[in-house]
């Protein structure tokens, strides 16, 4: 007969200690250690862990068929896109993001879809059929192969599913799963930790795509071990401000796709609706003459978006200047104020300094280097940039404007907003072939000659 262990475990880091502590020697978290009794089942009963249990021997890799990775499309493009093109064959793919932001409302919009060819199960831990139901009639679903299944037991889950055979499975959300051989409550570490496993098993030897729903704590991270997110194939983060009916779908992690890509969707009444235009989308409120903004484009894998950066800069009123990004890098931005001070002679060591992109689109790329040092300067002249001109450049330290990568469907993408003209770094504009872009192409050197371009 098994033995039956007990240890304390870390609730943030996932710390194990013999007995109990007030203070987690690991993250330094108080409170956070809690007793977890744990007993090893049999070996007969323990659940297979390899990556699929297809073959009982090493074999070579040129003997593996090349297209054994098959990919199913859900029927919601910017979705399809994130994932790389679709959701792989025995795929577990992780769901984050915070309370009430559409995880659950996007993921049975996708069943939806799926449903109409295939059988589809959707797991509820949190809520019973009837109000599933009635969330499913607000947001129109209507297919046939649908099938709810309300349960927290972990071993009810996988042999319903087992039974049903799906062609794809959701569970909403892995914290209130567990295994009743597990002492300890749903939502610990070692419930989380065990219940992935089994359910990452399940989806590699069936070959049922999988996805869980991750709970976010307040740090913005995914509740639960993290090593949840290094068993995963795939880890996603539904993004958004509350009240604003915008949402961005990444991928912090992709085994079969970039991680690069973006889905943006807009939250509505009836639920979630694909954004197949986001540059439009982000430009659509955009004010006309105002000084302080500009516009920029950033490549989210292969897609090209045009952004508004905003820029406002006033005295201060204390001491010490205070400098806010929301959007982008708050160092980067310091970083090109004081490249606007000491080459250009700009002065920005009395004033706040507060720059947005508007959207809640992130800036991660140095190729919005120009955008933001013209967006101050224009807030700080109080001079408006001309609203059809497009902004690329990276800013060295040495004031000088360096060139920007996959420069062509930048222009496309502004060519096709209404834009007449773009200042882009020199080095990049000679590389262009003569006729390949329908802008005004102004290329420059250094920064100086940028801002004298769009400021004057």
């Amino acid at each position: 007969m098994a033995k039956t262990r007990s240890h304390f475990t870390c609730q943030s880091c996932g710390h194990q200690a013999p007995k109990w502590l007030g203070k987690c020697p690991e993250c330094g978290t108080w409170g956070a250690l809690v007793e977890e009794v744990e007993q090893p089942a049999a070996d007969e009963q323990r659940p297979a862990w390899g990556a699929g249990g297809t073959s009982e021997k090493p074999v070579k890799l040129r003997d593996v068929r090349g297209d054994a990775a098959v990919r199913k499309h859900t029927g919601i493009l910017e979705l399809d896109r994130v994932l790389g093109g679709g959701v792989v064959d025995g795929s577990l793919v992780l769901l984050g993001g915070d309370p009430g932001i559409g995880k659950s409302t996007l993921l049975l919009a996708a069943l939806d879809r799926l449903g109409r060819e295939a059988q589809a199960l959707y797991v509820s831990g949190e809520e019973s059929l009837q109000q599933t139901r009635m969330r499913a009639d607000r947001l129109g679903v209507k297919s046939e192969g649908v099938h709810l299944f309300a349960e927290t037991d972990a071993n009810k889950v996988l042999a319903a599913a087992e039974k049903l055979k799906p062609q794809v499975m959701v569970v909403d959300s892995i914290q209130t799963m567990f295994l009743p051989e597990l002492g300890s409550a749903p939502g610990s570490i070692s419930q989380v930790r065990e219940v992935a496993g089994r359910l990452m098993a399940f989806a590699k030897n069936s070959g049922i795509p999988t996805f869980i729903v991750g709970h976010v704590t307040k740090e913005g991270s995914i509740a639960g071990p993290r090593v949840l997110e290094h068993m995963v194939d795939t880890v996603l983060y539904f993004e958004g401000e509350r009240g604003h009916p915008f949402r961005i779908l990444r991928a912090h992690k992709n085994r079969f796709g970039s991680t690069n890509e973006v889905g943006v969707f807009e939250m509505k009444g009836s639920g979630l609706a694909e954004v197949p235009d986001p540059s439009a989308l982000f430009l659509a409120e955009r004010p006309a003459g105002q000084a302080g903004s500009v516009v920029t484009s950033t490549l989210n894998g292969t897609r090209p978006l045009l952004v508004e950066v905003q820029a406002l800069a006033a005295p201060t009123g204390y001491g010490t200047a205070r400098r806010t990004a929301i959007g982008v890098d708050g160092n980067r931005v310091a970083l090109l104020a004081a490249v606007l001070e000491r080459k250009e002679g700009v002065q920005l060591m009395g004033c706040d300094i507060f720059v947005n992109v508007a959207g809640g689109m992130q800036l991660s790329e140095p190729a919005s280097d120009l955008a933001v040092c013209a967006a101050l300067v224009s807030s700080l002249r109080n001079k408006a940039v001309d609203p059809q001109t497009l902004i690329l450049g990276e800013v060295g330290l040495a004031g000088e404007v360096r060139a920007v990568s996959q420069i062509e469907p930048r222009l496309a993408e502004a060519a096709k907003m209404g834009f007449k003209r773009v200042v882009m770094p020199r080095s990049s504009a000679t590389r262009l072939e003569p006729g390949a872009s329908k802008l005004e192409v102004l290329g420059v050197a250094t920064l100086g000659d940028g801002l004298a371009h769009v400021i004057g």
